[in-house]
């Protein structure tokens, strides 16, 4: 069944995404879109009260238009099958519009935070780099084909990928690129990642973005990036700045120059953690704008953004599709990453109030804690969603993640010893 509602949390939707909602409607109009029932407004709400309240279906949706308003729409009664209509013509690039425009006030409200920490190595580089962003590409999951318009697809077809990239100073999603082709490689992205970089943007890829044209192309334009060496890859020590038995910092000549590839003049730095060596690759040639430890630091945090994708596709349902049209599916994406910016947002409140950093503060049992809020608030013991998260009284709910072992402090020489 769908989780409760709650006024605070939809007084506080509304306030959000009602001035982006409105400076999508010149747009829709431009469509030729007629001012009927199935709005854009009514679309939006519609769609994210899905989400916040994790309504089961489209048709459990249509009930509870007929029934209730929805954030900042009156109950209206609308048919299952108009419905399910809408989700696979409605314009996607609308939800696109809507989540775009609301990203600039979400970092704005990012940058009015000053309580809550920053991780040593983000700390560092901001000094140095405007961006720091983590690209990755994530493909959908298979389509479900219980779906009326999806029964003559073949099973096991999955939807599409998505490339997305994830600004790791705030958490909050920069941009979401979608593929058709679920087998699409990470490369297929890299286009768009060349334009959305700028000069001090420093961009943490996978080895799947390994393409040396692709790397030369990113230091002609001044975007620095972190990435993984290969096992198997040709490199020419010139020189050596730092070498212990902990670290080893390098500046290579990567690559044989053959088929014209470009040989390009790297870091190639080595950390050992325990036993085992790391090594790891950036375009940062002075040592102290990136030290090693940083890299290192900085690399393993790479693993945010297969958080954020295990987010959007677990805990708000993005690997069960509405819809089999590919418009559909793409309203789809737009509305949860929208969503997700969302409760990041949240999230980055809670730890703001709590003076904790981020990293503190579990997304899932935030968005599952919505529940407990709305019961508090109906018995009168809440008013507002931060405040209770970040209420003592309130742990138990595991908003707030526990330290398994103690933080150590970085080290931050760019010539450790």
């Amino acid at each position: 069944m769908p989780g409760p509602d709650n006024e605070v949390i939809e007084a506080q939707l509304e306030e959000l995404l009602s001035p982006a909602v409105a400076g999508q409607m010149v747009y829709y109009r431009q469509l030729g879109l007629r001012s009927r029932i199935l709005n854009l407004p009514l679309m939006v709400a519609a769609v994210l009260t899905m989400l916040w309240r994790q309504v089961p279906s489209v048709n459990e949706l249509s009930r509870m238009l007929a029934w209730e308003d929805l954030l900042w729409c009156q109950a209206v009664k609308v048919s299952q099958q108009s419905l399910s209509e809408r989700f696979l013509v409605f314009p996607a690039e609308l939800f696109e519009g809507v989540f775009k425009d609301l990203l600039p006030q979400l970092q704005q409200r990012w940058y009015q935070r000053q309580k809550r920490p920053l991780p040593e190595s983000i700390a560092y580089v901001r000094q140095h780099f405007a961006q720091i962003w983590v690209a990755d590409g994530s493909t959908l999951e298979a389509l479900f084909r219980k779906l009326k318009v999806l029964e003559d697809v073949s099973v096991g077809q999955l939807a599409g990928k998505m490339g997305t990239v994830v600004d790791l100073l705030a958490r909050l999603p920069v941009e979401v690129w979608f593929r058709e082709q679920s087998s699409a490689h990470d490369t297929t992205f890299m286009a768009e990642l060349l334009l959305l970089a700028t000069t001090k943007t420093l961009l943490i890829l996978d080895r799947g973005f390994y393409d040396f044209d692709f790397f030369a192309l990113l230091i002609k334009q001044g975007t620095a990036f972190i990435t993984r060496p290969k096992k198997n890859a040709f490199f020419i020590v010139a020189e050596t700045l730092t070498d212990t038995n902990k670290v080893k910092d390098f500046v290579i000549f990567l690559g044989t120059g053959q088929n014209n590839t470009p040989v390009l003049k790297l870091r190639l730095i080595e950390v050992r953690f325990g036993k085992t060596w790391h090594r790891y690759l950036t375009s940062a040639l002075n040592p102290t704008l990136l030290p090693p430890f940083v890299v290192a630091d900085l690399y393993r945090r790479r693993w945010r953004i297969e958080e954020a994708f295990q987010t959007v596709k677990r805990l708000l349902d993005l690997s069960y599709l509405w819809t089999g049209s590919i418009n559909g599916i793409q309203l789809q994406i737009w509305a949860t990453w929208l969503f997700y910016a969302i409760l990041v947002d949240l999230g980055d409140a809670v730890a703001d109030q709590l003076g904790l950093p981020f990293d503190r503060i579990s997304l899932e049992m935030l968005y599952r804690g919505f529940y407990h809020f709305s019961r508090a608030y109906n018995k009168g013991l809440a008013t507002d969603p931060v405040s209770y998260f970040a209420d003592p009284a309130n742990q138990d709910l595991a908003v707030v993640k526990r330290l398994r072992k103690p933080v150590s402090r970085l080290d931050l020489s760019p010539f450790p010893i």
